[in-house]
């Protein structure tokens, strides 16, 4: 967005919240600087109209009505009780979550999004630090197509790329009008209407080969109402696949709840003074677990299989040399 348009839709903001009757499209135009500009009623009115879109896009709740019965055009204003934010009450550990979330995302698009709620949670008064270093610096990291359909989405055009199927090194084209990019069971998928299928689809990201390449032009895509993108992958996705194997692990007690909603307890172990369970977990992505475990810190021991061990105690200390460093 340019600096011109992002100060235009500020003023638009400020100038909508700042009345309480509903301004027409003229009188906004005479008084938001930035309107002024239009070399036309034609081009203010698209000016317009993708301010509109874009306010209504950010969340900003953007009514529409008339002062009187007798008003001949619509207005518009923006109601504070619908825009401001209600007070922000967090607890100590709550604010902590929050601050190492901010952290864990490995993508620009994202980064910018966590970096500013982190702003809008400081100026409602919750401190949130985030800068004191973890013991185990984990990251969510997103594919390569991630942020170009991420910017499809947002422009409502469609793309087209290179797809491997599974099982197979056959590249595919696809065209697709996206819908969104969401996360399921720890991976990325973007959904939407496949054009070669004429039906919907969902792709998983890691499976894109080379570039993400524009379709069309923006706006041209639109997500139908009431679609929920999770339903769809479930329905429509990669079928469950069967677990490749079985790994025995020792979970302090207290700790590591993501673990413990996926395992099994088998028993009781003490480890170094630290209590804990013995617990058997199903791994489906061997290959993955290993940075999923590490990111536990000393919270999780695996005891079986070697391999995972070895793994994850290699990550362990690539981290710990990585910090020895610094």
């Amino acid at each position: 967005m340019s600096t011109a348009r992002a100060e235009r839709l500020v003023n638009l903001v400020l100038a909508l919240l700042s009345t309480r009757q509903y301004l027409t499209a003229d009188r906004i135009r005479g008084i938001v600087p930035g309107y002024a500009d239009a070399a036309s009623d034609e081009a203010f009115s698209r000016m317009f109209e993708r301010d509109k879109t874009e306010l209504r896009e950010l969340g900003i709740p953007l009514e529409t009505g008339r002062n009187s019965a007798f008003d001949p055009a619509e207005g518009y204003r923006i109601a504070r009780r619908d825009y401001e934010l209600g007070e922000i009450e967090l607890a100590p550990d709550e604010a902590a979550a929050v601050g190492l979330a901010v952290r864990l995302w490995d993508s620009p698009e994202m980064t910018g999004q966590a970096q500013g709620a982190l702003v809008k949670l400081r100026a409602a008064g919750v401190e949130v630090d985030h800068t004191e270093p973890p013991v185990v610096e984990s990251r969510v990291r997103a594919e390569p197509a991630f942020t170009p359909l991420v910017a499809a989405v947002q422009a409502h055009q469609a793309v087209q790329f290179s797809y491997r199927r599974s099982g197979s090194a056959e590249r595919l084209t696809r065209t697709l009008e996206p819908w969104g990019v969401v996360s399921w069971r720890a991976r990325w998928y973007v959904v939407g209407h496949d054009r070669d299928r004429a039906a919907p689809r969902c792709f998983r990201l890691s499976r894109i080969v080379g570039d993400v390449r524009t379709v069309g032009r923006p706006g041209e895509v639109q997500r139908p109402e009431n679609v929920n993108l999770l339903e769809l992958i479930a329905g429509t996705g990669e079928p469950e696949p069967s677990p490749v194997t079985t790994a025995k692990l020792w979970i302090a007690d207290h700790r590591a709840a993501g673990v413990r909603r996926r395992a099994r307890l088998t028993g009781r172990m003490t480890v170094d003074g630290v209590p804990g369970d013995l617990a058997e977990i199903d791994l489906y992505f061997p290959e993955s677990a290993a940075d999923w475990i590490a990111g536990h810190g000393p919270d999780v021991l695996v005891l079986e299989p070697d391999v995972l061990a070895k793994a994850v105690r290699g990550r362990l200390e690539s981290i710990l040399h990585h910090e020895v460093r610094r």
